[in-house]
């Protein structure tokens, strides 16, 4: 009886059928990079908003006042007064006398210098331009209620970790195309009720949820294309991430295009549901159906994808062996209990976890100056296509684990390098620091194949959905990392990326090279794979038949 990969040889490794499912799957990525980039424009800071005074209301309705004059006469005086009033986070302790006069309000309180009027702190009266531009003005995440905005991304992060225990979890034991499929539909049923959310506290429920669901199309996806071409083509994992970036190319374009918040939710939520099409689309994973012993379910996809490609397959092909490892229970002691898997397992988590926090934070460092913020997110998102050109120069030449570790060093060396560059040569700083943004874009997008390549199928979506986790953990302690060691010193993050860095190569350089080696099916597999120092591509012999994967 033949082997899976030797099935899939003859039917075709990458044949018109995986291309096409390929690409049906690659929007995935572009649908997940709008949700995981969205708070930049969903949040962003309103241009003009002040605090009002209790009765301003009722004054400005009887001195026919618009907003921008309503300004003028009550905050305007005050700042000129008093410069570090702003009229923003504090506002006059006091009732505006609606007898005053409409021309000049405050001369009403002449008994007062303008600059010596009592203050209270403002709470809830903000008054803002354009009230629905974004959460921030919609749901008053200003002065005291800044971190709510910080709160609301910690939040999807959170579901996105949720996401990946629970429906990755799920996906090992229900199928990869129905738990994709039901997440699609999750996506954009709760991106549809955040959109018209009526208070903060639902908008953030269901923003977690959206989290959730969105790790679930994203990871799915993944594992489904990894699982239906040859070990010669899964680069095409690579190939997916090219459309993340893309997908972050096209946001500030949608951003500038629609003028509300709410539209924007709306439009980077409402293309998931065109993802339930797939349902007659793409196929379960051959693969899983084999491990779950559906292996008539398995071979007829098989077939369609011999006919789809212009192949035939031979009559004997009636039966497909893989290997019968039945994990019942799935749990994180089954991605530790032997030596290999444990060792690759705990690497694999540190490389996804400073991967996740060095490449948010160089964003976020990067991206905070002024500006076109609409072109500023356009070219951070263009720096990483030569990342994904060059992972797939090299990695079909060379192989994974070299690429893997060079880039995360380069990486360390570029941040520890910028941080002592003088800032009278901005080019130069700005280069190198381009350079260590480029490296660890690498890095992030060849551990999702090196992680999808070293699991069994038995543990590959459990396996690969955990230990990105530690991505999205990585990405909620981004930020506070950043921004509370740059006010020590401005570059002092940059020195713990570089070391975070420098260490995740070098533990990297410990993994065996999966370049042209067949899937491991079971855990055994996985421990006879060759040590870092052993020829890539061994064959590995069958317990149960006598042919080689």
């Amino acid at each position: 009886m033949p082997s899976f990969d030797e099935v899939l040889k003859e039917a075709g490794e990458f044949g018109r059928f995986q291309k096409r499912v390929f690409f049906l799957l690659c929007q995935t990525g572009i649908t997940f990079s709008f949700l995981f980039a969205s708070v930049v424009f969903l949040g962003q800071a309103p241009d003009s908003y002040w605090c009002r005074i209790p009765g301003a209301v009722e004054l400005s309705e009887r001195c026919g006042w618009t907003l921008e004059e309503e300004q003028n006469f009550t905050v305007l005086p005050l700042h000129l007064a008093n410069g570090s009033y702003s009229g923003e986070c504090e506002r006059l302790d006091m009732v505006w006398d609606t007898s005053v006069s409409c021309a000049s309000p405050l001369t009403h309180y002449g008994n007062h210098n303008a600059g010596n009027l009592p203050l209270a702190e403002c709470h809830d009266s903000w008054v803002y331009k354009q009230p629905h531009s974004s959460i921030v003005s919609e749901y008053n995440l200003v002065c005291g209620n800044s971190w709510m905005l910080d709160l609301s991304q910690a939040i999807l992060n959170l579901g996105f970790l949720a996401g990946a225990f629970t429906l990755g979890y799920a996906a090992d034991r229900y199928g990869r195309i129905l738990i994709y499929l039901l997440s699609c539909l999750g996506v954009g049923i709760c991106g549809i009720i955040v959109a018209f959310a009526p208070n903060f506290t639902v908008f953030l429920i269901f923003r977690f949820l959206q989290g959730v669901f969105g790790k679930g199309t994203w990871m799915t996806c993944y594992v489904i294309v990894t699982e239906i071409v040859g070990s010669d083509q899964r680069f095409v994992g690579i190939v997916i991430q090219i459309f993340f970036t893309l997908g972050i190319m096209i946001l500030p374009g949608i951003a500038y295009l629609v003028p509300t918040w709410q539209g924007i939710q709306l439009a980077i939520s409402l293309p998931n549901f065109l993802f339930l099409l797939y349902y007659w689309m793409v196929p379960e994973s051959p693969r899983w159906l084999l491990t779950q012993r559906k292996g008539e379910k398995a071979l007829k996809i098989m077939h369609n994808i011999a006919k789809h490609n212009g192949k035939y397959l031979s009559p004997h092909y009636s039966e497909i062996t893989i290997k019968n490892e039945e994990v019942s229970n799935l749990s994180f002691l089954n991605l530790v209990r032997t030596p290999q898997m444990r060792r690759y397992t705990l690497i694999l988590m540190y490389a996804w976890f400073t991967s996740a926090l060095i490449y948010q934070g160089l964003v976020m460092r990067l991206g905070i100056v002024g500006g076109n913020l609409y072109l500023d997110f356009f070219i951070s998102g263009a720096v990483e296509l030569p990342a994904a050109l060059l992972i797939l120069v090299t990695i079909d030449r060379i192989g994974r684990r070299l690429p893997f570790g060079i880039s995360s060093i380069v990486a360390g060396i570029a941040c520890f390098i910028t941080a002592f560059l003088p800032e009278d040569i901005p080019w130069l700083k700005t280069t190198v620091a381009t350079l260590g943004r480029l490296g660890i874009t690498m890095t992030f997008e060849i551990v999702y194949l090196v992680n999808t390549e070293l699991y069994p199928t038995t543990l590959r979506n459990f396996g690969v959905s955990l230990c990105s986790s530690l991505c999205d953990l990585g990405g909620i302690i981004a930020p506070f990392l950043l921004f509370r060691l740059a006010a020590v010193w401005l570059e002092l993050p940059l020195i713990i990326f570089s070391i975070l860095a420098v260490v995740c190569g070098l533990l990297v350089l410990l993994l065996p090279e999966t370049k042209g080696m067949s899937l491991p099916e079971t855990v055994e597999d996985v421990e006879q794979l060759p040590n870092h120092f052993g020829k890539c591509g061994k064959k590995r012999k069958h317990r149960d038949t006598n042919s080689y994967i």
